[in-house]
């Protein structure tokens, strides 16, 4: 028997902040492409039926933020599809692993094995993503080399979706800001946005003293519409927040004002407190990355040393965690869903082919549950917030096929007993 659809979702909360809906419907796949989507429609029409009632249906979830050079970039490298569609996230970003030297394996032992779509912010450093905290000086203006990256750039656009740097005061102490102001270069000269990376990586060199506001002051202003801020809520100095006043920095919404955009990038440096203030003074984020990698996902060895790593946490997370968090600290579930979809679609410059239920679009879906109880989520500052709700990653579909969220790397609800 011939069938209209092969598969339909039936029954979900589908929730699509680029068409604005947010409501019960089911939703069709023929042909790994969305075929319909519609109140109800009948399950004679299709080959399989899915009953997601009482899940969440969402676009295929983008994390814009991973580390995924596995085995090239030291520890931090992880699997891309445990990362991916193994947790139920159908497109990752790699951000700054590659180089304009490294790119052509990451195309070739990372993007084509991997089931998940898998992107990149290309390096602004020949180096590209290794551990930074353990060789900042490769990662001086001397090693960069701005023609040969926007070079590869421009040939690898299917791949290379913008440029990664890093404003943080231990590099500042080596080289002030030149780094940065090259690889905003290499971002104008390439026609890409400029991910920026704000709050300390790297210890200062001979403990030189540096200002983290001046280093905040210096950056922002040469940054423009479609760049990205990350880490808005981040623990370590050179954040959102001055130092000085305790406020969001004037630059900062200034830069916000001409267009420039937040990513959260969660990873170990996420802080509730800095989390509450930031987002209380009226910032938003726009897009939500996990910043997942082998430093914040293991926990060493007893004799490791780790009192110089500011990569490292304990606190356990992945992107739904991360979207738990902004439910926990008051956004609303559709501006949520906003960042890991449509938003991300647009940060990356794929509107047309990701991030939205558009019928006509490539069939990757997400399918979340939202869990009601007591549950604990933690920062690696110390700080544990009891959640009354938690978001849990179920399945995805990528064009179509199914992956179950069976990977390791997605912690368990932990429900704090009654």
């Amino acid at each position: 028997m011939d069938h209209q659809f092969d598969l339909i979702l039936k029954g979900g909360r589908v929730i699509d902040p680029a068409q604005g809906m947010d409501q019960i419907a089911d939703i069709a796949i023929k042909d790994g492409r969305i075929a319909a989507v519609a109140a109800s429609l009948p399950e004679s029409a299709s080959a399989q039926v899915s009953d997601v009632s009482g899940k969440i249906v969402i676009a295929g979830m983008i994390d814009t933020h991973g580390h995924v050079y596995q085995y090239v970039t030291g520890k931090f490298g992880l699997n891309a599809d445990m990362v991916g569609v193994h947790s139920g996230v159908t497109t990752v970003l790699d951000q700054g692993g590659p180089s304009c030297m490294t790119l052509p394996g990451f195309r070739k032992f990372i993007v084509e094995p991997a089931q998940s779509r898998v992107l990149c912010f290309l390096s602004a450093y020949l180096v590209g993503g290794l551990e930074g905290h353990l060789y900042p000086d490769l990662y001086g203006p001397g090693q960069l080399d701005v023609d040969a990256t926007v070079k590869a750039a421009r040939e690898n656009r299917d791949l290379v979706r913008g440029i990664k740097a890093h404003a943080e005061i231990g590099s500042t102490s080596r080289w002030g800001l030149e780094v940065i102001k090259l690889g905003k270069r290499i971002a104008s000269e390439a026609g890409l946005p400029l991910y920026i990376h704000l709050g300390q990586l790297w210890p200062t060199k001979d403990n030189v003293a540096v200002d983290p506001d001046e280093v905040v002051r210096a950056l922002v202003p040469i940054m423009e519409k479609g760049d990205i801020l990350a880490h808005p809520f981040t623990r370590h100095p050179g954040g959102f927040i001055s130092e000085e006043t305790g406020q969001v920095h004037p630059v900062v919404w200034a830069a916000l004002e001409r267009g420039v955009t937040v990513d959260v990038g969660h990873g170990s440096h996420f802080s509730f407190d800095m989390a509450r203030r930031t987002i209380a003074a009226g910032i938003r984020p726009t897009t939500l990355g996990a910043d997942m990698h082998g430093y914040n996902v293991r926990v060493p060895d007893a004799a490791a040393d780790v009192s110089e790593n500011p990569f490292f946490g304990v606190a356990p997370f992945n992107l739904t965690t991360a979207m738990t968090k902004l439910l926990a600290l008051g956004l609303k579930l559709p501006e949520i869903v906003a960042t890991v979809t449509c938003n991300a679609a647009t940060m990356v410059g794929m509107a047309d082919q990701i991030g939205a239920l558009r019928v006509g679009m490539e069939a990757d879906i997400s399918v979340l549950e939202l869990l009601d109880g007591a549950f604990e989520l933690a920062d690696n500052s110390g700080e544990v917030v009891i959640s009354p709700q938690m978001i849990m990653p179920r399945f995805c579909l990528k064009a179509g096929q199914r992956f179950n969220a069976a990977s390791p790397l997605v912690p368990p609800a932990f429900q704090v007993a009654a």
